[in-house]
């Protein structure tokens, strides 16, 4: 009995060590191999000289590449991170990113980058962040997006993006976070963003967006999630919707600096989260409704620059609201 109870021990001595060889030795997918290689001999010196050897996941003696996370798939070693930001890469978008067909997380945020994203984007099923923001990428936005199915967070920001804002992006129904601002965007935003039972954040102030915010709420139902909104610093017209009031989420909502008319509906009182609401530097008149005032959670409602009466109070301190991305992912 003691024999075989050493037999077994050793046996699964013997297997343990094998599966340790085998996680070990987990050769890196050629594929990715091959493109990152690619973007290596195309971006600037400060990641060629952080991006030692030729496998971005390391090969036991050099440790894997800044800003590459890899895991084990069966038997060999994926990329499923790309975080290369802040670090002066210039030229057009590398394409061969879009090679990286494993990439849950590709952040290229705050670097040099210019020309359009390319169509190939669409190839990436897995990504769940692409954050492409403060670079000065130009052009429309590839449709393909809107293939990104698994997508919660896309942030554009701070480009120069131009023509209108595909209405592919509501096929990306796990979308929480969706940052277009800062951009030359065109026309109208597609309705159909209402359907997108996830999204929480939507900003697109500063483009030049035109329109009444009316056809933006045109779906029954629309915008279920939604806690900000920013459409400031744009060219809408047309005055407030009662359908507001449906967005019982909302806590921020940004319209200063646009063409708006009218009054403002007492409806939107009812928005029970309100806290922010920016109404400035429109076409706005009449009376505010008493009812904001009474409103127990409502601390900024900004009206200069519109045509109020002269007894309209304002509600808090104007100040520029100036919020992080981080400020959202809770």
């Amino acid at each position: 009995m003691a024999n075989l109870s050493l037999s077994l021990s050793l046996i699964f001595r013997i297997c343990a060590f094998l599966l340790l060889i085998n996680v070990s030795f987990a050769k890196t997918l050629k594929r990715d191999m091959k493109a990152l290689n690619e973007v290596k001999r195309l971006v600037g010196w400060r990641l060629v000289y952080s991006w030692v050897g030729d496998d971005p996941c390391g090969d036991g003696v050099l440790p894997p590449w800044s800003g590459v996370t890899c895991s084990t798939v069966g038997d060999y070693r994926v990329v499923i991170k790309l975080e290369v930001y802040s670090m002066s890469i210039v030229g057009n978008f590398p394409k061969a990113v879009t090679k990286l067909l494993d990439l849950t997380v590709l952040d290229l945020h705050n670097n040099k980058l210019t020309g359009p994203i390319p169509s190939e984007i669409g190839r990436l099923k897995r990504l769940k962040t692409l954050n492409l923001r403060w670079n000065k990428l130009q052009y429309v936005l590839p449709p393909e997006i809107g293939g990104l199915k698994s997508l919660t967070s896309l942030y554009l920001s701070f480009n120069n993006f131009r023509g209108e804002i595909p209405k592919e992006l509501a096929n990306l129904h796990e979308l929480q976070y969706l940052h277009i601002q800062e951009n030359h965007f065109t026309g109208r935003i597609p309705a159909e963003l209402g359907t997108l039972q996830k999204l929480r954040h939507l900003d697109a102030g500063n483009n030049n967006l035109v329109g009444s915010i009316s056809d933006l709420f045109r779906i029954e139902g629309c915008f279920p999630a939604l806690r900000n909104l920013f459409l400031n610093n744009n060219s809408f017209t047309g005055g407030l919707p009662n359908k507001l009031a449906n967005l019982t989420n909302l806590e921020i909502l940004y319209l200063s600096y646009n063409k708006m008319t009218g009054a403002i509906p007492a409806a939107l009182a009812n928005i029970p989260r309100l806290t922010n609401l920016h109404l400035d530097h429109n076409l706005f008149n009449g009376s505010i409704p008493e009812a904001f005032y009474k409103h127990p959670n409502l601390k900024d409602m900004y009206i200069e620059g519109n045509a109020f009466k002269p007894d309209v109070k304002a509600i808090g301190v104007h100040q520029v609201l100036e919020l992080s991305d981080t400020d959202f992912l809770v």
